[in-house]
């Protein structure tokens, strides 16, 4: 059966643009996953650890067969291969993939928690969700354009 997820990638690090593009093609090649489509690139300041550069960030809409947990697996193999490397939390980072939303799913396990929990207070994952699904809703929080709306007050710059 296949299941529609969404998937944000981020990158600050070793030419973010093309980090997240590389990977938004990497992501075509798992297995039991097919990209439908991609936002545009955003640029936004960086959230918690301040000291580090603006994030280039997408989102990017997937049917998948592959489970939640094993979405993710994928997700963070793909994020190794890149490079990523975790010091410390919200450290600069070459590339950080999150299952934002799988179907309609309210799931919470060790390491996965879905919707992603912080997803509605960030416009730098709700104005590229906006653009490629202004009808999703972010399941126990409501439509995500209006959680974008709520947002309105964070700098997030729309790339050429």
């Amino acid at each position: 059966m296949e299941h529609t997820a969404f998937v944000g990638l981020g990158s600050n690090l070793a030419d973010p643009r093309t980090q997240v593009l590389q990977a938004m093609q990497e992501l075509a090649t798992l297995s039991q996953v097919r990209v439908v489509q991609c936002s545009s690139l955003y640029r936004s300041a960086p959230v918690g650890y301040l000291e580090q550069p603006d994030f280039i960030n997408a989102v990017v809409q997937l049917q998948t067969t592959l489970s939640p947990g094993d979405l993710l697996a994928a997700l963070l193999a793909l994020e190794h291969r890149c490079g990523r490397t975790r010091e410390f939390i919200n450290a600069p980072r070459t590339l950080d993939l999150d299952v934002l939303l799988y179907d309609d799913l309210q799931h919470h396990e060790h390491g996965l928690t879905i919707p992603h929990p912080q997803m509605h207070r960030r416009a730098f994952v709700l104005q590229p969700l906006v653009e490629i699904a202004p009808d999703c809703v972010i399941p126990g929080i409501g439509p995500v354009i209006e959680a974008a709306r709520q947002c309105g007050d964070q700098q997030v710059e729309r790339l050429a």
